[in-house]
């Protein structure tokens, strides 16, 4: 009787993956909206999408961040006063915690730009030997540690196969829906499993 109410229920409700997941989707496909906006950028218009959203994250926080640094000077310049400076930690700590609240927001609220972004990079090193960037500081940097960057004069030259733990590796995979949902999934605290293959 117990295993009949069980499947009742389960069929009516669904099951927790399939509520997860339904809770997910709406991030999928705003993912692949997004994704399918970034395929007529050049490269570096490509590039510059990820400081964009930093941006956005550190615009948004930059209220919480100034009250924060506010109360941080005054309680340095009320060194003297314990009990003024116990009031102005706790008031810190309550904005710290209001700040991973609104970070996790705007987490939230770029993830799908951000997964599409890494889903676009990830498309133009499958398809393409090479992808060439306006050099930046750290393209530089890295072309000194990496075989598989080169500068030349102001661009730097990407290859799609580099070293990785050893062995040769070529870049030829594009994210899929059921990884996009997987790594939403993570986003949110909870545990994603996947089989392989």
């Amino acid at each position: 009787m117990l295993n009949f109410l069980t499947k009742g229920i389960t069929q009516i409700f669904g099951t927790k993956s399939d509520r997860d997941i339904k809770e997910v989707m709406p991030y999928v496909q705003k993912t692949n909206e997004e994704y399918a906006k970034l395929q007529g950028l050049s490269n570096d218009d490509l590039r510059a999408k990820t400081p964009e959203l930093q941006a956005y994250i550190s615009n948004t926080l930059a209220s919480i961040d100034s009250q924060i640094e506010s109360l941080k000077t005054q309680s340095t310049l009320d060194a003297e006063n314990l009990q003024a400076q116990e009031s102005l930690f706790k008031q810190i700590d309550a904005l710290k915690v209001e700040r991973n609240k609104e970070l996790e927001k705007a987490l939230l609220e770029v993830l799908p730009k951000a997964f599409a972004i890494v889903k676009e990079t990830a498309k133009r090193f499958s398809e393409n030997e090479t992808l060439e960037v306006t050099a930046t500081h750290l393209d530089r940097v890295l072309a000194m540690k990496k075989s598989h960057i080169a500068i030349n004069d102001d661009k730097a030259t990407w290859k799609n196969t580099w070293e990785a733990a050893g062995n040769l590796l070529t870049w030829n995979m594009v994210h899929y829906d059921v990884q996009l949902i997987g790594g939403t999934v993570l986003h949110l605290g909870k545990i994603s499993e996947m089989a392989t293959g």
